[in-house]
């Protein structure tokens, strides 16, 4: 299937410029399982086997570990070209409540749990899903490259981070892609620019703004918006509704670089 946009090297993969995000594959507040799991089982096979869009992008806070289990049923045996992103060191309290929590040891065994769930042998790219402000930062990123040199993670990306953050890993470690908020009404992440100076990718998660750009015109103005900042930019939009997906699609067909 050919992808909906241009494409794009993510993790050593040649991926859409449209990817797709997993959070709203759960219940309110991301948290707990889906009410109707064969329709997101079903979302997940239409966005790589439909749609062409290879790169899913989860984490096991949703849910938590909703997500990942879904992947693992919906999308097995993995066609080599699907890219896996999942991100580790965030903790759910309750629904709707999220912690950051970077200790090396919680942070290898999240590694391990997702290896698990998603029941592979390594993960294609993993990212730290939010820097715990009470770890050193060095910390959290030396187990995150401990688990790289023992195969277990491929490549490493970032979330949520300042330039000041993705310059000082990249002191340490090979920074494969940075995620963090823009859309057309958040537009100014100064990170956009960073990543493009360093030829990182960078993946725009809400990039509709949780649904307030999608009307009512669609999301076709937002997500064209986006991929115009920069051919290292990836949108990964969130939906639950196969209808919804195929508007995304159509949003963006016609933008291929």
């Amino acid at each position: 299937m050919t992808p909906p946009t241009g494409t794009l090297t993510l993790a050593g993969k040649a991926v859409s410029r449209l990817g797709f995000g997993t959070m709203r594959l759960t219940d309110p507040g991301t948290w707990g399982e889906t009410e109707d799991r064969d329709t997101a089982l079903s979302i997940l096979r239409q966005a790589v086997h439909t749609y062409g869009i290879p790169h899913s992008d989860t984490a096991d806070a949703y849910g938590p570990h909703t997500v990942e289990h879904l992947i693992k049923d919906a999308l097995p045996p993995y066609p080599a070209d699907v890219l896996i992103a999942t991100k580790v060191g965030m903790v759910r309290p309750a629904p709707g409540q999220w912690m950051p929590l970077g200790n090396p040891f919680y942070l290898r065994a999240s590694v391990e749990a997702s290896l698990r769930r998603l029941r592979v042998d390594h993960l294609d790219l993993c990212h730290l899903h939010r820097i715990d402000p009470d770890v050193a930062f060095e910390d959290q990123l030396a187990v995150l490259e401990a688990l790289q040199e023992e195969g277990k993670i491929r490549h490493i990306g970032l979330s949520k981070v300042t330039p000041e953050n993705v310059l000082r890993a990249t002191t340490y470690l090979a920074v494969s892609a940075v995620q963090n908020v823009l859309h057309a009404e958040d537009p100014a992440d100064p990170v956009i620019e960073t990543c493009h100076d360093l030829g990182i990718p960078y993946v725009a998660y809400r990039p509709l703004d949780a649904g307030r750009l999608a009307s009512p015109h669609g999301p076709t103005t937002a997500l064209r918006w986006l991929l115009d900042r920069g051919r290292h930019t990836v949108p990964i939009p969130n939906t639950s509704r196969p209808s919804h997906l195929a508007e995304i699609v159509a949003a963006v067909q016609g933008e291929r670089d």
